[in-house]
């Protein structure tokens, strides 16, 4: 597969990245690479191979998921300062969008 500038532009906006004209050719050489090293292991034959087979035993470790409460004052001072809000509710820029 090979990628084109167009791509690497879109893949960059998608991202939010400003590249300069060198960056853009610098990553779609290497996101090229990236995907035909991709395209070589998807050729791999995994017959007979079970799922998540690792050469080490591990598992996953997670933390508990504890809420910490910030004081009142240091609450009620990240809502003033936060530029768009209603309420107490916070607005973010989007991360997803619909447009192109």
């Amino acid at each position: 597969m090979s990628l084109t500038t167009q791509d690497v532009q879109h893949i960059a906006k998608l991202s939010r990245l400003h590249l300069s004209e060198e960056e853009v050719e610098i990553y779609r050489t290497q996101l090229d690479s990236i995907l035909t090293y991709i395209e070589k292991l998807q050729a791999v034959d995994t017959t007979g191979v079970a799922e998540l087979q690792h050469a080490l035993p591990i598992s996953n470790v997670f933390r508990e998921d504890i809420v910490s409460v910030c004081e009142p004052e240091t609450h009620t001072l990240l809502i003033e300062n936060f530029s768009h809000k209603e309420g107490d509710l916070l607005e973010v820029q989007a991360v997803f969008n619909r447009e192109e």
